[in-house]
């Protein structure tokens, strides 16, 4: 797979970089981030993966989300994926919260979404490929973290690809799209009325029908205005007890919905990878 170098800066003893190309999968053109320390020749690194919330690109962590020094100390590579397909042929609705930038991390059925919006098989399937071609990532160490529509996207994609990740953490997930309006409009706008076929995109869901993670890091700001309306935070910790799921979900007084909270407890959370993506 051909890919386009965007830009290079030298970070805390790594590189910065910021790469496209023509996605299979979304029929556009794609871009994406990813810091690699330095290592030695041949070495092959650790990768955590990054998705992002609504209405972000790549550029929102790669910009705000203080990961490189910690990245950079522990030999992790950080990758950070766009959030949904774009260009002039790509479907679009006026709201935030559907179409360009929120694209959920489905593999939408509906028209017009269904061409373009396949980010469920961007992030499982193609983009771990071109990685494994281009950079020194080792491929059997992988842990996946991100943020509101981002946590959804890394609580459900790897609960439903069992032994992929070594570890899974989320700042403020959506944990259950069946309950919550953000989940309600794309779920429903991209999938359809069938709310059966919801559940594959659905943490909480997931978690009730037998899947399992290794173990799972949560952290949750008391202060989110979106908390009650749209994360249901407590659905996930009542969804873990029950099924026995290991799971450590702090909720963070003082703190909000914005980069200020994930750059605040970013660096924990990197080290928390780390540990458990060592050799």
């Amino acid at each position: 797979m051909t890919l386009e170098v965007i830009s290079t800066n030298r970070s805390f003893g790594g590189t910065q970089g910021v790469y496209a190309h023509d996605s299979q999968q979304t029929g556009t053109r794609m871009t994406f981030s990813v810091f690699v320390p330095d290592h030695v020749p041949d070495a092959r690194l650790p990768v955590l993966w990054y998705l992002s919330g609504l209405t972000c690109t790549h550029a929102n962590v790669t910009e705000k989300g203080e990961f490189r020094r910690d990245c950079a100390e522990a030999g992790v590579i950080f990758v950070a994926p766009d959030t949904s397909p774009r260009g002039d042929d790509v479907a679009d609705d006026e709201a935030y919260d559907f179409g360009k930038g929120a694209g959920f991390y489905v593999d939408a059925t509906r028209q017009p979404w269904a061409p373009h919006f396949r980010m469920r098989s961007y992030i499982e399937t193609e983009l771990p490929a071109l990685l494994a071609e281009h950079f020194p990532a080792d491929m059997t160490r992988q842990g996946i973290t991100g943020h509101s529509m981002g946590g959804h996207g890394a609580l459900t994609i790897a609960l439903r690809n069992a032994g992929r990740f070594r570890s899974v953490s989320a700042f403020a997930p959506i944990v259950s799209p069946l309950n919550c309006p953000w989940g309600e409009k794309a779920l429903g706008g991209y999938l359809g009325d069938d709310r059966g076929a919801w559940r594959e995109y659905d943490a909480v869901a997931l978690i009730e029908d037998g899947a399992r993670l290794p173990y799972l890091l949560v952290d949750q700001g008391e202060a989110d205005g979106f908390l009650e309306g749209q994360l249901k935070t407590q659905l996930l910790v009542e969804a873990c007890e029950k099924a026995g799921q290991p799971a450590t979900i702090r909720m963070q007084s003082g703190y909000d919905h914005s980069y200020y909270f994930i750059s605040t407890f970013m660096a924990e959370h990197v080290a928390w990878h780390a540990e458990r993506l060592k050799a």
